[in-house]
């Protein structure tokens, strides 16, 4: 078969295209072959070797895809062959035309959902799902506000919180980025690069502050951010996409009563497999509804991976992109 391989960490021209050994099927794993392919912020951090994990090179990465289930182990007795799925892979190796995936984490897609949404929907909608949900509590009327909300996880919670009944809020770089935050979702906008994040979130919710910061920016935003919640909030730690690991002074939310609240993904998948499938069908549901489309950026062959890679690198990507094989 044929994927993309990461020879060494670091740059991206450690990535190549060629034939790589197809995978064995485990008891307990389907292998699907794959139609899409979504790309995500942490593959990129992975063949920079900055990951919380390091597999042996050379490895494939990626962490998400769509396509058909090619094979089954022998322990599997609720998916066949030939069945259209969407699959999370703790192991990377989506960047692949196959990849041997847990049975856990291959969920049975709706007729409605095509590909390239399927495999859109799984990381950064399912961050902002399981953020948002389970770890934040939203309840419909709070105010939520989203850093880099037009960047792929981003624009999940600004449409997942609207869909939820959040008010949204919609913090990004640039004008064009809110533009598109809006048109997802979010009913104010502000842009942190030429103006006060903390005096316009204020203004915008009248002295009071915000429910909710969904933050998967971190860096120099952090400061600003740890002074503009309300009452009882909490601040949901995503990642630090700005490469910038920031500090919190503490006493702030011992005197303004709101929690910190750290969201990793890629272990509550793994720690609560049945919570995350409800999670997940629950997206498909709404995307075969059309309550909830993932915006896609760009699709691109699966050889231009690197290429995928660097436009995120540089924040060129509004939404996803998606790799197709």
């Amino acid at each position: 078969m044929r994927a993309i391989v990461c020879q060494q960490f670091g740059d991206l021209d450690n990535l190549s295209y060629r034939e790589y050994p197809r995978p064995e099927v485990g008891a307990d794993e389907v292998l699907v072959r794959t139609r899409a392919v979504g790309v995500n912020f942490p593959d990129l951090l992975l063949v920079k070797g900055l990951y919380q994990a390091k597999p042996t090179l050379p490895f494939v990465p990626g962490l998400e895809c769509a396509g058909v289930i090619d094979a089954i182990g022998e322990n599997v007795t609720n998916l066949n062959v030939g069945d259209r799925v969407a699959a999370t892979n703790p192991a990377f190796t989506t960047y692949a035309e196959l990849t041997a995936v847990p049975a856990s984490n291959a969920y049975v897609l709706p007729a409605g959902v095509e590909d390239e949404k399927a495999a859109a929907l799984l990381c950064a909608h399912g961050t902002a799902y399981h953020a948002l949900s389970q770890r934040a509590k939203l309840r419909p009327g709070e105010t939520l506000l989203v850093t880099g909300a037009a960047g792929g996880t981003g624009l999940a919670a600004v449409q997942i919180g609207h869909a939820l009944g959040a008010r949204v809020i919609a913090a990004c770089s640039n004008e064009k980025k809110l533009d598109i935050a809006k048109r997802h979702g979010a009913e104010a906008g502000i842009n942190y690069r030429s103006g006060d994040l903390k005096a316009a979130v204020r203004e915008l919710t009248n002295g009071r502050g915000v429910d909710l910061i969904y933050d998967p920016v971190g860096g120099s935003l952090a400061e600003p951010l740890s002074r503009v919640l309300a009452w009882a909030g909490r601040w949901l730690v995503i990642g630090f996409a700005s490469g910038d690991i920031p500090n919190l002074a503490l006493n702030l939310p011992l005197v303004k009563g709101y929690s910190v609240v750290g969201v990793f993904w890629g272990n509550f998948v793994q720690r609560e497999p049945q919570t995350a499938r409800r999670n997940h069908q629950h997206l498909f549901d709404l995307c075969a509804t059309g309550k909830l489309q993932p915006h896609i950026h760009e699709v691109l062959p699966l050889e231009n991976a690197a290429k995928a890679l660097q436009m995120i690198a540089t924040r060129k990507v509004n939404g996803k992109i998606v790799l197709k094989p």
